[in-house]
């Protein structure tokens, strides 16, 4: 017998159903999909720009880092809501009506499509997205470097003294490449290690008193000042870094909560979308 022959419920109270079709009508939910998808790309388009307008460097002025986390928060939700409603009912006004089919069945199925259009839309959204980050990331991954520039820091360190700059007799007086070699080595090794040790502070002090030809106290005071810009540097990068981790994580948790918002809103959506579509045949 034909695979296609109706077939029956072994209880006999249930409609004919047809083996071998499928309950999910894939050309409704990949349109809805598409849908999520598009919306979603025009409202995060819409609110990059409305965040970065309402930030300024400025003191006073755009909106603290507070409030600008609560409006992403907030624009995050806005976006599932919107883009998963609309691609769920989509989907469900879209898909193929199912004759003799339980109104528990019913349900359940247009409820499955909404929950099976929101993860399509999802992913095409992440696709989509994915080479923008990328790009963007690659852009800004050169720029993150450490304020300290060994090179400039040791002619710093070495510099002849004011006077001897005003009197002239500093004229010619550069200091030997080997040490200022040697002395940009001391300054990486401390800003890879992020720390000054004693030895290596002592030691760079000595050439530069040699070489700068300063008193020992005027290049203990150079080295000192930067120790301590250096440790107020270290402390800055870890704040900073400790401020995106907490701010990752915040992110995360937001948009997880978007997300598992959305697809409920795209399963309540389907199965009003399809119940639409049964009413109007």
């Amino acid at each position: 017998m034909s695979s296609l022959a109706p077939s029956f419920d072994k209880g006999g109270a249930g409609a004919p159903m047809v083996a071998g079709t499928s309950a999910i009508s894939w050309p409704a939910v990949i349109a809805g999909a598409f849908v999520a998808a598009g919306v979603s790309l025009i409202l995060l388009a819409l609110g990059s720009g409305l965040g970065f307008a309402s930030v300024s460097p400025w003191r006073g002025h755009g909106v603290s880092a507070g409030t600008f986390t609560v409006m992403t928060a907030i624009w995050l939700l806005i976006i599932q809501w919107v883009s998963a409603g609309m691609g769920g009912y989509v989907a469900g006004r879209l898909r193929s009506r199912w004759l003799g089919t339980h109104v528990h069945e019913v349900f359940f199925r247009d409820t499955a499509h909404g929950l099976v259009t929101w993860a399509v839309g999802s992913v095409l959204t992440v696709a989509l997205l994915a080479s923008s980050l990328s790009a963007l990331a690659g852009e800004a991954a050169p720029a993150v470097k450490s304020r300290f520039n060994a090179d400039y820091t040791v002619d710093r360190l070495l510099r002849p003294s004011a006077d001897a700059v005003a009197t002239g007799a500093a004229a010619g007086a550069n200091p030997s490449a080997g040490v200022h070699d040697e002395a940009v080595r001391i300054v990486a090794n401390a800003v890879m290690q992020g720390a000054v040790p004693d030895v290596d502070r002592s030691y760079l002090a000595f050439l530069v008193a040699e070489e700068a030809g300063v008193p020992p106290a005027e290049a203990q005071r150079r080295v000192d000042d930067f120790i301590t810009a250096f440790n107020a540097d270290e402390a800055q990068a870890k704040s900073a870094a400790d401020a995106a981790r907490k701010g990752a994580a915040e992110a995360s948790l937001y948009l997880a909560l978007s997300l598992l918002m959305g697809a409920f809103i795209a399963s309540v959506a389907a199965a009003l979308g399809g119940r639409e579509r049964d009413a109007h045949g």
